[in-house]
């Protein structure tokens, strides 16, 4: 069992997934199962009609995030029903976004049981939830280096991570933990290394073992890798696209078949908006932006954001960064929210999904990982 706070849970946790990919439905029905649900934080307007009818055509961003701070607490709210008690609902929080506190904030006033951040370090998260020491606070790092930077920096504020994803950039989907996209594979970012590096980092720091669970994330898609993984010390794991196509996921029928039926060769990393790298699915929009990618990048310069409000504190295509992407991801997300393939940008993981192109049910998902049963009349690759 994982122990967050003053709960016990399966050892299981589902990623958060944005723009929309992870909303109250997915994050309730896994909470009702026992585990941890996820609910991304980023533009959740999207999935709600009135306020999409509010803000859709407007260039007004305090009206788009008011917009949000509603919808995230709609979305808690609905995934709370959801769960009926069970498991653990956590908000995901990019530190890149630019109103990542007044998320944090919204999450946390809204009765969220966990806050988890990652594409960045949360240095101030224990500050901004200081009035909420009921919520766990979870950051998501890659490598030892980072965790030692904020083990440091929170140890001075008094508080300790609940837990920490440990991120595996070779594997993971959306923005990567690595620098560059040729940084991916590098040795110091796998598990072995970053479990073993941090268990002896605690050992220096006087932190106990137990004190801070180790949540490995990346490629993870079978009941033996989880085994292995535990073996390593890990306390339990994390998923993201193998949740993202069950049954219970928020996204289009058609964003879950373009996930499923992806080959090796059509997974791709490439630099995003956010100046990290990311890993997608080779869809007609992305080819053909990465046909022109060197082009946009050589002409690059400032500019009005095109979504009418700043969802990160640095984009390539709004600051004319000419290493970072040139187009916005706000809109590429939410055309995949809803399916279209020809237009969406849809974020996933390298490795096989544990049913393969098959669409299973998040209660499948999870027993299939606690166990390595099959499902009844299911063939798929096991890893």
């Amino acid at each position: 069992m994982l122990r967050l706070r003053n709960k016990s849970v399966l050892p299981i946790v589902q990623g958060g997934m944005g723009v929309g990919i992870s909303a109250h439905r997915l994050a309730g029905s896994v909470a009702k199962a026992g585990a941890v649900g996820t609910i991304s934080s980023v533009d959740l307007r999207r999935h709600h009609p009135d306020l999409m009818a509010q803000t859709e055509k407007t260039r007004d961003k305090a009206l788009i995030d008011a917009a949000n701070l509603v919808a995230l607490a709609r979305e808690i709210s609905s995934a709370r029903e959801i769960s009926d008690g069970n498991g653990i609902i956590a908000v995901n929080v990019m530190r890149a976004v630019a109103e990542y506190a007044a998320y944090v904030r919204q999450a946390c006033e809204r009765g969220a049981d966990a806050v988890v951040v990652g594409a960045g370090l949360p240095l101030d998260l224990p500050d901004l939830t200081i009035d909420f020491p009921d919520v766990a606070l979870i950051p998501i790092l890659s490598d030892v280096r980072g965790v030692a930077l904020l083990l440091k920096k929170w140890m001075r504020k008094h508080r300790l991570p609940d837990a920490i994803v440990i991120e595996n950039p070779r594997y993971a989907a959306g923005h990567l933990g690595a620098a560059r996209a040729e940084d991916v594979d590098d040795p110091h970012f796998a598990f072995p290394a970053v479990l073993e590096g941090c268990a002896e980092l605690f050992r220096q720091l006087g932190i106990e073992r137990e004190r801070i669970p180790l949540i490995a994330a990346g490629g993870i898609h079978s009941h033996q890798q989880m085994r292995s993984l535990f073996d390593m010390g890990a306390s339990a794991v994390q998923l993201g696209t193998a949740f993202a196509v069950t049954e219970e996921g928020d996204a289009h029928a058609a964003f879950k078949k373009v996930l499923a039926d992806a080959a090796p060769d059509d997974i791709v990393t490439f630099m995003s908006v956010a100046g990290l790298p990311a890993r997608a699915v080779r869809t007609p929009w992305l080819a053909n932006y990465l046909e022109k990618e060197a082009r946009l990048q050589k002409v690059a310069k400032p500019r009005k954001c095109t979504a009418g409000f700043d969802c990160l504190h640095q984009c390539g295509l709004r600051d004319g960064i000419a290493k970072s992407g040139q187009f916005c991801i706000d809109t590429r997300l939410g055309f995949a929210l809803k399916g279209d393939v020809q237009r969406g940008l849809f974020f996933r993981g390298s490795e096989p999904l544990p049913f393969g192109s098959a669409i299973r049910t998040v209660r499948e998902l999870i027993d299939y990982l606690l166990t390595g049963v099959q499902p009844v009349n299911q063939a798929f690759r096991a890893g």
